[in-house]
C-alpha cells in the first residue's frame, strides 16, 4: 500500500492535510482508473463543514477526465456501499467517520460494494503523479447531477430487514449530528417504534462532539429519562453503532456480535459456524461463543481485515468492539443501522429485554497500558520482554489473556490484559509494561 491511503481510505485535517487541490488530483486519478462508460461515480458525504468543499473538488477532478458524477448528498457510508451495486461505476464517501470535526476523508467502494483492494488504491496513487491523464473537451467532459432518491432507496432496504412491526418498542437514537441525523429517526418511525432522537440535526460543526458512539453518557441519560427499551448511538458516518439497554448500561460491539451470533447459530443461520473479530475483542465473547459451539476467528485491528477473513472463511458475521459489525448477507461493509435492526429482531424473536440478552455475553475487566518507546519495532523480540509476557500468560492461565502489540501510527507499545478481576488485570499489565519501559522506553 502506498503512503496516501490508510486502512480506511484517505484521512487528514481538512484544508490542511486534505486540501481541495489534493482531492482534485485524487478525483482525476480515480476517474481515469475506475471510470466505466455510461456509469457515474456515486458520491455521498457526512455533515462536516468541509464536506461540500471537498465534494466539489472531487467532482471537478472526476469530470475533468470525462467521468460523470451523481451526488447523493448526506448519506451514511453503508448507504453508498449498498447503492453503488445497482447504479454506479464506483462509490465515494467523503467522511472521517468518528474523527473530530476538523478531520475529513475519502474512501472508495467498487461496483460490487466492497472497499477497493490495496492494489487498486496503489494504482490511483500512482496515477496522481501522471501527466498523461485525459483532458477531454466539449461534450466529452463529465457531468454532475444530484439524485434525490438515494436516501429513500436505502431506507426501503433497511425497512425490509425488520422481521416484525415494532409498535410498543421505545427507542432512543443518538445521531451524532452526522449522516444518520435524518435517516435513523425515519427508520424507527417507519418500523412503528416510539422514537426519541437526540443530536439529530445535520450539524457539521458539532459532528461527534460529546455525542454519538464515542460519548455514550447523553444516550444513557436519555434512555433512563424516557423509560426507553433501548438506545442506539451512531458515529459520524453511521457505519457503526453501540447500544444501551433499558437500565442505561452500555452494550458494546462484542456484546452485539455475541447476541446476534448465538441467535443465528441456534436457528441454523450462522454461516460456517464462525464469527470473525479482532485481537481486541474481549475474552468473554470468545468464551460465550465457545460455549454455544461457535468458533471465534481473530484478525488484526481494522474492519478491513475482519472483512477479508470473513470472505476467506465464508463467514457472514464479524465485527469489532467499537460497534463496527458486518452482516455480509445484508451488506458489504459495517452498517450501524443494519446492526440495530438485527438486534431488535433478536429481541422481538426471543421476547427478552436487552439487559437479559447482554447478560449472556460476559465481559472480563480489560486494562490497556501505552508504553512510549524509542522505536516500536522489535520490542516483542527482546528475550526479557518475551519472558515477561510468558510469565503473564502463565499467571493468567485460562482466566484471561495478554496482548502486546506496537501501535500502527505512534512510537508506542500497547499492553492489553484481560482477567477475571480488575486488580489482577492492572497488576499483570503494569508488570509487563515496566519491563518494556525499562528496556525500550524513550527515557531509558
Amino acid at each position: 500500500m502506498g503512503q496516501l491511503f490508510g486502512t480506511d481510505g484517505i484521512r487528514g485535517v481538512a484544508n490542511a492535510d486534505l486540501t481541495p487541490e489534493l482531492i482534485f488530483r485524487v478525483g482525476r486519478a480515480a476517474g481515469a482508473i475506475l471510470g466505466a462508460a455510461g456509469q457515474a461515480f456515486l458520491v455521498g458525504r457526512d455533515t462536516r463543514l468541509s464536506g461540500p468543499m471537498l465534494e466539489a473538488a472531487l467532482a471537478a477532478g472526476l469530470c475533468s477526465v470525462g467521468a460523470d458524477v451523481a451526488l447523493g448528498g448526506i448519506l451514511p457510508t453503508p448507504a453508498v456501499a449498498f447503492l453503488v451495486r445497482d447504479t454506479a461505476a464506483c462509490g465515494v464517501v467523503i467522511s472521517a467517520s468518528h474523527n473530530p470535526v476538523e478531520d475529513n476523508g475519502v474512501k472508495f467502494f467498487g461496483p460490487d460494494g466492497f472497499k477497493l483492494a490495496d492494489a487498486t488504491e496503489d494504482a490511483i496513487e500512482v496515477a496522481m503523479g501522471r501527466t498523461d491523464l485525459p483532458r477531454p473537451t466539449g461534450a466529452a467532459i463529465g457531468t454532475i447531477r444530484s439524485i434525490a432518491d438515494a436516501a429513500p432507496r436505502y431506507l426501503t432496504h433497511l425497512t425490509s430487514l425488520a422481521e416484525a412491526h415494532l409498535g410498543g418498542l421505545r427507542v432512543v437514537v443518538d445521531c451524532a449530528f452526522g449522516a444518520a441525523a435524518v435517516i435513523a429517526p425515519r427508520l424507527w418511525q417507519h418500523l412503528g417504534a416510539a422514537v426519541t432522537a437526540i443530536h439529530a440535526e445535520p450539524d457539521g460543526a458539532r459532528i461527534n462532539v460529546a455525542c454519538g458512539s464515542t460519548h455514550l453518557e447523553p444516550l444513557r441519560r436519555a434512555v433512563r429519562a424516557h423509560g426507553a427499551d433501548l438506545g442506539f448511538a451512531h458515529d459520524g458516518d453511521a457505519d457503526r453503532v453501540l447500544a444501551v439497554d433499558e437500565r442505561g448500561d452500555v452494550v458494546d460491539g462484542d456484546a452485539l456480535l455475541g447476541i446476534c451470533a448465538v441467535d443465528r447459530h441456534r436457528r441454523g443461520q450462522l454461516a460456517a459456524g464462525i464469527v470473525v473479530a479482532t485481537v481486541m475483542s474481549n475474552v468473554g465473547l470468545e468464551q460465550a461463543l465457545g460455549a454455544a459451539g461457535i468458533r471465534l476467528e481473530r484478525t488484526g485491528v481494522g474492519d478491513r481485515y475482519v472483512l477479508e477473513r470473513m470472505r476467506e472463511l465464508g463467514a457472514t458475521l464479524g465485527g469489532e468492539q467499537s460497534g463496527h459489525l458486518i452482516f455480509l448477507d445484508h451488506t458489504t461493509t459495517g452498517d450501524g443501522l443494519v446492526t440495530a435492526i438485527e438486534l431488535t429482531n433478536v429481541m422481538v424473536r426471543s421476547g427478552r429485554r436487552l439487559s437479559e440478552l447482554r447478560a449472556g455475553i460476559p465481559r472480563y475487566p480489560q486494562v490497556l497500558f501505552n508504553v512510549r518507546v524509542r522505536t516500536r519495532d522489535g520490542v516483542t523480540d527482546d528475550p526479557h520482554v518475551a519472558r515477561a509476557i510468558a510469565a503473564a500468560e502463565k499467571r493468567l492461565a485460562a482466566r484471561g489473556r495478554i496482548l502486546v502489540r506496537p501501535s500502527g501510527t505512534e512510537s508506542l507499545v500497547r499492553v492489553m490484559v484481560e482477567a477475571e478481576y480488575q486488580g489482577e488485570a492492572e497488576g499483570v499489565a503494569a508488570d509487563v509494561a515496566a519491563v518494556i519501559a525499562a528496556r525500550h522506553g524513550d527515557g531509558a
